[in-house]
């Protein structure tokens, strides 16, 4: 327990606070579990009181942790359920499941950052206001501006999680969650941390690209309030709209989507279910924000979506008769959601390793995968490697 010196009082104490708090234990009783008193463990958490040895480890078993993971210097400690708690009125498993997932894959991608000393480029563009004016209004110049401070003209965006990650350097995750969960995406920002966002991978790339747009808008408009979007939200709040309204505009300018819709028509000579299969193709939209987006810059009557879904939608099998194989998008990010770690974190952790910066134990605990699974990714990457020098 040599580390103990190592680590303030105050800087432990916070750590326990928050392993209390991620493993949902009241103080009454994690003090209890110690045979110590509540205000005791208050002033433990507080730093004025020192934890002994005895009591770090039996803390540690009790919220289900290693006292490693505690004392390790470059370990973060972190929980983003605070801050989402103040937000929803009601907590349910679904959300919970989701914020836990991003509460993980954020302590180890920064821990493993800062044991390879790894600096994350951030360029972030000011935060802007929604207080005064029509949120919509608002939302549509908010998202051109945005366009404009990043270069990318009004035409459809290629690659929009490029965008997200590489020009303004905020953590995107792509994970699958609970086959009934309803949870579309999560968005959270602090200080250290900085911006993130967080994908349901089990939903498809349209729909995603729709969702990453709209965690976006909250990064702009509303950065330091946490979010959680829900399948089939129905966007009342003033922040839940501009959001909305930002999503669609920043995927589909305009200038652009209007003209690109207006050639169309010009030859279909009205709002076709070919007509749409390719607008959204060309922007990479799903066709229902395809059609909205046409209701909202009064393209096409309101209510053509609900037309469309009570006679017969506009399905994949028509998507195919339309595009054939063109229909298909690649989805590299739906693959690396399948894998127990995402290629990053994988490389990452392998580095760590052969640097001999952490243990497999350590990495194993981390990751949340067993020591074989830790076994089968870094065999793989050294097998890998040792394959690419044999054959220089």
């Amino acid at each position: 327990m040599s580390d103990l010196v190592e680590i303030t009082a105050q800087e432990l104490g916070r750590r326990l606070r928050l392993a209390r708090e991620a493993a949902g234990v009241k103080q009454e009783l994690a003090a209890e579990a110690i045979n110590l008193s509540r205000p005791t463990l208050v002033s433990i958490e507080q730093g004025v009181r020192k934890v002994r040895p005895q009591e770090l480890q039996k803390l540690a078993h009790f919220y289900g942790m290693s006292v490693n993971a505690l004392l390790r210097r470059e370990a973060v400690h972190t929980n983003l359920l605070p801050r989402f708690r103040k937000l929803r009125e009601a907590e349910d498993a679904e959300t919970l499941e989701a914020i836990g997932v991003l509460n993980d894959l954020i302590k180890a991608d920064i821990e493993i950052e800062n044991v390879l000393g790894i600096q994350r480029k951030r360029d972030y563009p000011p935060e802007r206001t929604i207080d005064g004016g029509e949120v919509t209004e608002l939302a549509e110049r908010h998202a051109q501006d945005l366009r404009k401070w990043l270069g990318l003209g009004l035409g459809p965006i290629a690659d929009i999680f490029s965008v997200i990650e590489l020009d303004l350097g905020i953590r995107l995750y792509q994970r699958y969650l609970s086959p009934s969960s309803k949870i579309a995406g999560l968005f959270t920002f602090d200080d250290d941390v900085g911006a993130c966002i967080f994908l349901n991978a089990s939903h498809p790339l349209p729909r995603r690209i729709q969702s990453a747009a709209h965690e976006l808008g909250h990064f702009v408009g509303t950065r330091r309030n946490p979010e959680v979007l829900e399948e089939n939200e129905r966007f009342l709040s003033r922040e839940e709209r501009y959001a909305n309204a930002f999503g669609r505009a920043f995927i589909a300018p305009a200038v652009s989507f209007t003209e690109s819709f207006r050639r169309l028509k010009e030859i279909t000579g009205k709002v076709t279910r070919r007509l749409i299969i390719l607008l959204a193709q060309e922007y990479n939209l799903s066709r229902q924000a395809c059609v909205l987006r046409l209701e909202d810059l009064a393209l096409a009557k309101k209510g053509t979506w609900a037309w469309f879904q009570d006679n017969g939608g506009i399905t994949e099998e028509h998507v195919r008769e339309v595009l054939g194989h063109a229909g298909h998008h690649l989805d590299p990010a739906k693959y690396d959601a399948q894998r127990p770690v995402s290629h990053r974190l994988s490389l990452m952790a392998h580095a760590a390793w052969k640097r001999n910066l952490m243990s497999e134990g350590q990495l194993s605990e981390l990751l949340h995968i067993s020591r074989l699974e830790l076994r089968e990714v870094v065999d793989q990457i050294e097998l890998e490697e040792c394959e690419l020098d044999g054959g220089l």
